[in-house]
């Protein structure tokens, strides 16, 4: 890969659409028939705790080829307290470019960024295999459990980083999903609908459906 033609910036409002339409490409039919993230990110936006600071998007060659957002939250802290962290996504990666480095390059560098604005850590739903080398791991060893879901449940999907060494330590506690990502399917399909058709297949390796 050559990192040369890559640049990675703040998105701008003009482009909204165009990333509307990579984030449905990269994500159609990959964990359900169709797909939603485009939609959620349309929603995320303009919600109060999207930090537009970490709206970014990677060009190559001139060419909108990846995207990644960041939303405020928190960890409903055992003790009572509420610690302020970030989720994250949809983070994607034009479908033809796909597992050739440019979505770690990416991570990394907005995860950079989230860390030189002070934020703490980061907790999302995600793939270990891929996001452990970015330095993510279990949330289950920081203490954090994900809210709604039963003790004896599967929790690899959720993951956590610090962004500050140490900023979890003595914090067991639930994280709360943004209300933001909780979109309605009847809204999904209306927003859809300003986007050329799709075919939604049902495919062996979805996880919904």
């Amino acid at each position: 890969m050559n990192t040369n033609d890559i640049i990675i910036r703040l998105e701008k409002k003009v482009e909204y659409r165009e990333i509307e339409k990579l984030v449905r490409e990269s994500f159609w039919n990959v964990y359900k028939p169709g797909c939603s993230e485009h939609y959620v990110l349309h929603v995320l936006r303009d919600d109060p705790a999207f930090v537009k600071e970490l709206d970014f998007v990677m060009e190559k060659d001139g060419r909108l080829i990846g995207q990644n957002v960041f939303v405020r939250t928190v960890i409903n802290a055992d003790d009572g307290r509420d610690i302020d962290v970030l989720t994250m996504g949809p983070i994607c990666i034009a479908p033809e470019l796909k597992r050739k480095g440019y979505g770690k390059l990416l991570l990394d560098y907005s995860l950079e960024k989230a860390a030189e604005m002070g934020f703490g850590a980061v907790l999302f739903e995600g793939n270990i295999d891929f996001y452990g080398k970015s330095g993510f791991d279990y949330a289950r060893k920081f203490g954090i459990r994900y809210h709604d879901l039963p003790e004896d449940a599967d929790d690899s999907f959720f993951l956590c980083k610090e962004l500050i060494p140490g900023y979890l330590d003595e914090v067991i506690g639930v994280y709360q999903t943004p209300q933001a990502y909780y979109v309605d399917d009847a809204d999904v399909e209306e927003f859809d609908k300003n986007f050329p058709t799709k075919e939604k297949l049902k495919l062996p390796d979805q996880i919904f459906g």
